[in-house]
């Protein structure tokens, strides 16, 4: 589930037909006309709402920060699940932890090979919202003996489980409220005990603009455990500035190099927004995120013209 704010950002639904998306850190915002607030629910976690908007679809908030869309939701899941598992040779069994929208289930099980696909999410009103009024991505949460859903603690999930995963997915809001421990260094320890000896962990990484520091500090600690640690972008209509990044982190697959490009034509998948030449364009960073993060990514992103650009901002 994507997060589309910091914590400095609120969505003020004005009345029934405006809402109002402002970051008062970043001195913008965001105007969506909405015709119609469809759920409107308090867990022990969040706030949770569905509103009917007239440019984009249904629209999920959580603490009145914008979860995703129907009309962009397409390009987040596409890039959250099928990079790592068309990296993975072989992805059998798969770990989502978040994602109550049930958009990344869905395309974690379009893939053939996925055997289980078991899901964490911590909040039942956020499933319970979706599969009422957004069916576009809650399909993936249908009863499948492929899928297992736990209304529980990713956490607390990761720590106890004795299962192995070819792929764990953190598909997380921003590391705020119940969503702050999905950051820490403990978490992913455990995430790395949860892995298989090839596993891969691929986590929302925030925006490169707004949230550099949180780059930083997640990239310092996939350091720490995993011996690859990369980054990649996307491009969207209704994140801030547009642009955000996925962590990539991997005990033996690199991103790049064990890509077999031919396996995305082979697989018959079509797709709206992931394809084999953007997954490889994707890795492919700006400077100016190089500059704050290309000392911590691991195994052959820091060239000699990076580690110039990270020093110099200049090659």
């Amino acid at each position: 589930m994507a997060p589309k704010t910091t914590k400095d950002t609120e969505v003020l639904i004005k009345s029934s037909k405006e809402a109002v998306e402002r970051n008062d850190a970043n001195n913008f915002s965001v105007h969506f006309d909405i015709t119609e607030v469809l759920y409107s629910k308090k867990s022990p976690f969040q706030k949770v709402e569905v509103v009917q908007t007239k440019g984009h679809g249904r629209m999920l908030l959580n603490d009145d920060l914008v979860m995703i869309t129907e009309r962009d939701e397409f390009v987040y899941h596409d890039m959250i699940t099928h990079v790592p598992l068309f990296v993975h040779p072989n992805p059998k069994r798969v770990l989502v932890i978040g994602g109550g929208d049930g958009g990344t289930a869905r395309e974690v099980l379009r893939h053939k090979s996925v055997e289980k696909c078991d899901m964490v999410e911590i909040d039942g009103l956020v499933v319970e919202a979706c599969r009422q009024f957004i069916p576009q991505t809650a399909v993936g949460m249908q009863e499948s003996p492929r899928f297992e859903l736990f209304i529980e603690d990713g956490v607390k999930f990761v720590h106890e489980t004795k299962n192995k995963y070819d792929v764990i997915i953190v598909d997380s809001t921003d590391p705020i409220g119940p969503a702050t421990p999905l950051f820490g260094i403990d978490f992913y320890r455990d995430v790395y005990k949860c892995l298989a000896p090839n596993g891969i962990v691929v986590s929302q990484g925030e925006s490169p603009f707004y949230n550099a520091d949180t780059q930083v500090a997640m990239s310092k600690i996939l350091g720490q455990l995993f011996p690859i640690v990369r980054y990649y972008n996307f491009t969207n209509l209704t994140y801030p500035g547009g642009f955000w990044s996925f962590s990539f982190a991997s005990k033996t697959l690199h991103p790049v190099r064990d890509f077999e490009y031919l396996r995305v034509g082979q697989s018959g998948l079509k797709f709206n927004y992931y394809n084999a030449e953007l997954h490889s364009a994707a890795f492919q960073l700006p400077s100016f995120q190089l500059q704050n993060i290309a000392q911590y990514l691991k195994d052959g992103v820091v060239t000699a013209a990076f580690s110039a650009i990270g020093k110099n901002g200049r090659q």
